[in-house]
């Protein structure tokens, strides 16, 4: 017989996911933001996005989206813990 407790329902989760995506999308947004800031400030070299054939672009695209997704499934795990932690009590 298994000794762990079976995961709460999605219903109890969703929270949890949209504060993960919109926690993570907002760090991986910051991180490309102070990616650029400090190339045009320290580096004294501004990003061109058009001119690198789309490759830039794109990073600057995915960094929040995988950002969020991360963040979403962490939030996802820490729920189900805690709910698992409070249950336990």
């Amino acid at each position: 017989m298994s000794t762990r407790s079976p995961a709460p329902p999605p219903s109890a989760q969703l929270p949890a996911v949209l504060v993960g995506l919109l926690t993570g999308g907002a760090a991986g947004f910051l991180l490309t933001e102070t990616l650029g800031a400090f190339c045009a400030f320290v580096l004294g070299r501004t990003l061109d996005v058009a001119g690198t054939g789309g490759v830039l672009l794109a990073a600057f695209v995915a960094v929040p989206l995988i950002c969020a997704v991360l963040g979403a499934v962490i939030a996802v795990r820490r729920a189900g813990h805690n709910l698992r932690w409070q249950r336990g009590r």
